[in-house]
């Protein structure tokens, strides 16, 4: 059993993206909203620190350029599958002073998910669209695309007129939704869910190598993450399914091919936050939904029983997205609870 300690650290509006951010020698993190509202930074004790903006929002995703005092990309303006044509990814320059420069890295229509993967000495931006186009409102006839490029080390020439080039890496993904990073191996790799299955993504060794896709299921997936949850030393997928819905499936690889295994039993509606990695010294997978019971849930897998098994962490929070990191010994969870405005910090420790 689980015992689980909240504590409300921010009140904003539609909060949704969470990330790391190393900054002035420290560990922190950064939360910012979906809609037009602020992004802020927070020590990990959960303090705020300081307003990186005000606006536009927009932010599906945040990462930190590796290696750099505070500086990380981020997704502006992409406010929901229906508006979001004028999306891009900016970067965001801290001068240590207060003051956050924020510049175009690259326009980018429906971006949602991106990340910066590292191999052989080599930075790759790779960024997911969720569609490529739409008319009118739940438009899905122009499926999203990945993207990659690689990313130069100073990206201080980048701006408006000075954009990165991207290159398409896959086309033809409706409704192009989850990314999770994996190690895999000892290498970077993106794993990315759509409609039309969960992909894993292998960046080259070299640049002017292929990279590699790997389709590991078929099946309909908003999100989806690897880890060993049953200790066999080999990696099964937990995913939600199909977009941003109620279903929580688990796959098992079998005769070199990832079979779903078990079914979570209860329909959660509008599944969206999404972890997987170690909760409390054990394999896990965390997930929220955003309608219904609006549950945030933590499933471990029962060795002896050989099954797996859910622990509630929040009820009636709605739950957009969650950050993992350990501090003190002790596990924390940040959850953008963004169906009622609420940034919370779970302690959570093991009974």
């Amino acid at each position: 059993m689980i015992r689980v300690e909240k504590k409300v650290i921010s009140n904003l509006t539609k909060c949704y993206s969470i990330a790391p951010l190393f900054y002035k020698g420290k560990e922190h993190f950064l939360v910012a909203a979906e809609k037009v509202d602020k992004c802020l930074l927070f020590d990990m004790e959960g303090n705020q620190e300081e307003v990186v903006w005000e606006e536009p929002g927009g932010v599906m995703t945040m990462v930190q350029v590796p290696g750099t005092d505070g500086q990380f990309l981020a997704t502006h303006k992409f406010y929901s599958p229906n508006d979001s044509k004028e999306a891009k990814i900016v970067k965001v320059t801290p001068d240590g002073n207060g003051n956050w420069e924020v510049k175009t890295l690259v326009d980018l229509p429906f971006v949602h998910r991106f990340d910066i993967l590292e191999r052989g000495g080599v930075r790759y931006l790779i960024a997911c669209a969720l569609k490529s186009g739409y008319e009118y409102k739940d438009d899905w006839r122009f499926p999203g695309k990945v993207y990659v490029a690689v990313l130069p080390e100073d990206l201080s020439g980048f701006d408006e007129e000075h954009q990165l080039e991207l290159t398409v890496l896959k086309d033809n993904m409706l409704k192009n939704h989850g990314y999770y990073r994996v190690e895999d191996g000892g290498v970077q790799t993106s794993v990315i869910s759509c409609d039309n299955g969960i992909y894993q993504f292998v960046p080259p060794a070299d640049p002017d190598s292929e990279w590699e896709i790997r389709t590991l299921t078929t099946d309909a997936a908003s999100d989806a993450v690897m880890v060993d949850f049953d200790g066999d030393g080999v990696k099964e997928i937990a995913a939600i399914a199909p977009f941003h819905g109620e279903k929580i499936r688990f796959y098992k690889k079998v005769d070199g091919a990832y079979q779903m295994v078990y079914e979570f039993g209860e329909d959660c509606e509008f599944l969206h936050s999404i972890y997987g990695g170690t909760l409390c010294g054990k394999p896990a997978f965390v997930t929220g939904h955003r309608k219904g019971n609006r549950d945030l849930m933590a499933f471990f897998y029962n060795r002896e029983k050989g099954s797996y098994e859910v622990e509630y962490i929040d009820h009636d929070c709605g739950s957009a997205n969650v950050y993992h990191y350990v501090k003190d010994g002790k596990d924390m969870l940040v959850s953008t609870n963004r169906e009622i405005d609420e940034v919370a910090l779970y302690t959570i420790t093991e009974e």
